[in-house]
Order: structure tokens, then sequence, then C-alpha cells
């Protein structure tokens, strides 16, 4: 555990280079002073009830490195240090997403940093029915960089930028004319209602997360600081591979598990690279980074052609299952199950089957084995483990002999 801390905090230095540890109570004035953050803040009644949230909460484990891939969160860090942003921004990722690589807000913002379709491709990020770079968190990072210099150029201030990235710039721009003011204590003033909530209480969120990773205490007793340096055992490389390659052949020439290669990559919605450019980076092991120039030369492998979803399967619906689950897991519109199904509106109950248009080339139901589990299956069928979880609505790594999967592939 020392060991851990202390790679913590050579990694993590940078962070609060003007801050000694013998003077922790100063780390709320650096993170205040970063975000141009005015230090009335730091005495309000909101920030000292979130000071003492924040005492719970340290004796909870807040960061599960067992829910979520941490491997590139030290490279974060260099990431943001080299672009002459606040370095207290690692813990914006954390607010917006816990760091979680698939993460999805309820409008449909995905990935570490929540990006919006139309803005991510604004900032150059390729989603579509190949890949979605939000869920990249090394471009989606250098996007998001990008999108809060656009920001404090726009509005002047670190914190405003930070308020526009989560309330949007249009709506921030109206709560300032209403208010009349830019004054942070204004703006996040809970009576006068300027922002919404969530972005009311945003750069305190953001400032719990920095008070929580600066305190020695639960550094110690929790996986933070592990999961802030991990990364120096698992890094990753970026390596240049032919459009349209199989990762699964990939993961065989350089010998790792091909759900290995799917989690660095977590943007490649299917099993192979973007079939319409010449080459695509991907990211591998960097301790396989001699066998891949050694072994690696492009496959003949060719995608299958993608065709419109005309073939169906059978779902019986599971207890807890509602019509928008079942549509978001097998990526149907709810209206057309329900033209399909003949439903007049949304309610459906456990037992009843419904007719599931799918676009895969095949589909079946799966008995699980003895012996079998999600990464078995998964690797059985060439498709993505959290793909089949989603599929089956299952939250956990419990299977039991006899149940029925649904696989598509």
């Amino acid at each position: 555990m020392r060991y851990f801390i202390l790679l913590f905090w050579l990694l993590l230095a940078p962070l609060f280079a003007s801050y000694s540890l013998k003077d922790e109570y100063k780390i709320d004035q650096y993170v205040v002073d970063r975000l141009d953050i005015p230090r009335s803040f730091l005495h309000s009644q909101k920030f000292l009830q979130m000071k003492r949230r924040y005492a719970r909460y340290k004796y909870h484990n807040f960061f599960n490195i067992n829910r979520i891939q941490t491997y590139f969160i030290p490279d974060l860090v260099k990431l943001i240090n080299a672009q002459n942003v606040p370095e207290v921004f690692l813990f914006m990722a954390m607010a917006e997403s816990n760091f979680a690589t698939h993460a999805r807000s309820k409008k449909r913002a995905v990935g570490i940093w929540q990006f919006m379709k139309g803005t991510a491709k604004k900032y150059g990020l390729r989603v579509d029915r190949f890949v979605d770079e939000r869920r990249d968190p090394y471009k989606a990072t250098n996007a998001a960089i990008k999108y809060l210099k656009n920001l404090h150029a726009m509005f002047g201030k670190w914190y405003l930028a930070a308020l526009a990235y989560n309330a949007g710039e249009g709506t921030l721009q109206r709560a300032i004319q209403r208010a009349g003011t830019d004054d942070l204590m204004v703006l996040i003033d809970p009576k006068k209602r300027y922002l919404p909530k969530e972005s009311r209480e945003y750069l305190y969120k953001i400032v719990m997360l920095a008070l929580m990773a600066s305190d020695k205490e639960y550094r110690l007793n929790s996986e933070l600081a592990y999961m802030l340096t991990r990364g120096e055992e698992y890094d990753v490389v970026p390596v240049n591979v032919k459009g349209g390659e199989d990762l699964g052949y990939v993961a065989r020439k350089i010998r790792v598990q091909y759900h290995y290669i799917k989690e660095l990559n977590p943007h490649i919605r299917k099993n192979f690279t973007p079939p319409n450019v010449p080459k695509y980076t991907i990211y591998i092991p960097k301790m396989k980074f001699d066998q891949f120039k050694k072994r690696y030369t492009p496959s003949k492998y060719r995608p299958p052609k993608q065709r419109s979803a005309r073939r169906f399967f059978a779902y019986k619906v599971r207890p807890g299952d509602s019509l928008y689950g079942i549509a978001r897991r097998f990526g149907v519109k709810v209206a057309r199950l329900k033209r399909l199904n003949r439903l007049k509106n949304n309610l459906i109950h456990p037992g009843i089957s419904l007719k599931i248009p799918v676009a895969a080339k095949h589909h079946r139901l799966y008995r699980v084995r003895k012996g079998d589990n999600f990464v078995k299956i998964a690797k059985k069928f060439g498709v993505d483990v959290r793909k089949l979880k989603l599929w089956n609505n299952k939250k956990n790594n419990f299977l039991k002999i006899g149940e029925r999967l649904v696989v598509l592939y």
C-alpha cells in the first residue's frame, strides 16, 4: 500500500504543485484559485454543508476499481497538464462519469466527458455505426480540453467554462443575462435558480472530489491511490491497423485475449475496425508492442456487409424489464417495437414474447452450461462482454446453469 501511495504523489504532484503536505488546509484555496472561483465560495453555507457530506463520503468506497476501467487515468493527468488548463479538471471527468467509458446520461451524453453527439463531432470525434470515439478516453480528453479552452475564451473564467460545459453555452449565457452578472455566487444561488440544480451543484462536486483525493486518510483506506496509478502497470500504446481489421486476429497475433483488446478499445462498436478508412488506430498493451511490430501484418478479413435490420427473434419479457430498457439494449426505437408488436402503450408484462429486430448476421438463445461465465461465452461467439450483459439485462456476473442468454453476432 505504501508503494501505491508514493506513486500517487509522484503522479499527482503537478496537480498540487503549490501545495505543501504540511498545510493540507490550503488545498481548498488552491482548488478554487485554479478555477477562478472567489474565496467567498469557501465560506458559503452550501460549501460548509458539502464539507460535512465529504466527511461522511470518505468512509465509503466511492471509487470502486471493480466497476470501471482505470488504465487510462494517469495518462489523463499528463494530457491535462500538457494543455495549459487547470489540473483540477481531472476531477471534472470524475464528476461527469466517475471515469466510466460506457457512461450514458438520460440526455444521451456518452463517455467519461459526457459529450453530446453534435458537440463530439464538432471537436473531431467520430460517432457512427462503427465507432463512438466519445468512449475513447484519449481522444475524448483531447476534445474536452479543446472545448474547455474555447469556453474559457468565450466566458473569460474557468468556473464559467466548467458551468457552460455542464449546462450548455446558451443556458449559461441566458443565466448571466437574467442575473445581470457572471458572479459565481449569484449564478448558483439556490433561491434565484438562474441555472439548473445539477449545474448549481456542479462546482461543489468537483471541489469535493478534489478534497477527497487530497485527504491522506482517505487515500490510505480507499482504492483511489491505486486507481490513479495503476496505469503504471497497464500502460497502453496506440498502433495502426488496416481499416476493417478483425480485432480477434490482432489479439491472436500479440497473444492476448480478445475481450482484453475490446476493453482497451471501448469506442469500437463491432469486432472490427471501421472498414471505410485505409487505417485506424487501436490501443494495445505496451508490453505487447514488440510482438505487434514483429508479427502483425494486415489480415485478409473482410467485414460483413451491413444490412438493415430485417431478421427477428422472440424475446421473453423478464421481471423488471421495460419497453424502453429492451429497446435501448437492442438498439431499436420504442416506436418500432410498439409497431412490430402491435402494442397500444408502453405496458409489458413478464412472460410475454416480443418480436425484436436484429441487424446482427446471427442470433441465438444460448443455454448456460456448467463452467460457463460471461467472458467464456462472449469469446465463444466473438462478442463484447458488456454487450452480452446488456442484451440480457445483467448487472452482475452471476449465471445459472440452464439459463438462456440472448446472443447477437
